[in-house]
């Protein structure tokens, strides 16, 4: 008895509904179909088995379209039914076309891409649209074709053996071999420039950092020595340019005023504190140029201009106090 049980369960269908979206506990109904088809070539299970079986994996809208048939009805008729209503209305011709216009998706493994192919194919030969004998060539060619990774099919040597086609499995297990060893073979690679990188930093800082942050971490270094070096240069730039600023008023000469005083007939020279004299520089200190300040420059250093620059600023400081004091 629970030989019986057990098989009964083993044979049992995936559910299907027919319902839009599908639901993911459901097979879509060319899965489903398929383990029909197994199951009518079991000699071991009876008619009357097969038609309960077929009913007990259905659920509404699909079960309905089957309840107005009675139990004794063969199982061919239950699916005529459901091929109405569900499976593919494209004929033969349509349905190889459509294998013929299938290729690799962005992102998409070669062996997956191989396995659409092999889904597609099967459809159009169930329908006449391509005999069982060429199945095999149709399916490496369509392959060679569709796939975009020209070097997998180099090393494979896929297009010499459309001659003698191999099958979907021998296919199949040849390019999962070929995945595994390129990732293998990437996974060695970034162990391995990851080491030689961590080697490069800082090994007392970064003694407790992953290899694969060490990159990060050196380039944050960098930065914050790079932000340091210029917040530098700005506040010796400030410094420079106040001192530059205040010199005029701590060092203008005094104005000397001439006023007539009969002291035994000389005349006398009194003086008194003039007032600042504001003559803005007007040039940059790094380059030389008009237009611009020390701070703001990205210009190259120009220290002869500079030079002539503040000869010039003094001269014209030297001419605004002597015609102060006139």
């Amino acid at each position: 008895m629970k030989t019986e049980e057990s098989a009964y369960h083993l044979q049992r269908l995936r559910v299907f509904s027919g319902r839009l979206p599908r639901p993911a506990h459901e097979a879509d109904y060319e899965t489903w179909h398929s383990g029909v088809d197994l199951l009518l070539k079991d000699p071991s299970v009876s008619e009357l088995q097969r038609s309960r079986r077929i009913v007990e994996s259905l659920l509404p809208p699909a079960a309905d379209m089957l309840k107005h048939l009675s139990s004794d009805t063969p199982p061919t008729v239950y699916l005529n039914i459901l091929d109405s209503a569900y499976g593919t209305v494209q004929d033969g011709e349509e349905l190889f076309a459509k294998f013929m216009d299938t290729f690799q998706d962005a992102g998409e493994k070669p062996s997956s891409y191989l396995q659409r192919l092999q889904v597609a194919l099967n459809l159009a030969l169930k329908r006449g649209g391509v005999l069982a004998k060429d199945v095999n060539r149709h399916l490496i060619s369509q392959f060679c074709r569709g796939c975009w990774d020209n070097t997998l099919i180099a090393e494979l040597q896929l297009k010499q053996k459309k001659l003698v086609p191999p099958s979907f499995s021998e296919l199949l297990l040849l390019l999962r071999t070929e995945e595994d060893r390129e990732a293998a073979k990437t996974s060695r690679m970034r162990q391995y420039l990851g080491s030689n990188k961590q080697k490069v930093v800082n090994h007392a800082q970064l003694a407790s950092v992953d290899t694969g942050d060490g990159g990060a971490v050196a380039a944050l270094t960098k930065l914050t020595q790079q932000l340091a070096e210029q917040l530098a240069d700005v506040q010796r730039q400030l410094a420079k340019l106040t001192s530059t600023t205040t010199q005029p008023r701590t060092t203008s000469q005094p104005k000397v005023t001439y006023s007539k005083q009969s002291v035994k007939g000389v005349n006398t020279v009194t003086s008194k504190q003039p007032p600042p004299v504001h003559v803005k520089p007007g040039y940059c200190f790094r380059c030389g140029e008009n237009g611009h300040i020390k701070p703001q420059c990205n210009n190259e250093p120009n220290p002869a201009l500079v030079a002539r620059k503040r000869k010039q600023f003094a001269q014209r400081q030297q001419n605004v106090f002597q015609k102060k004091l006139n």
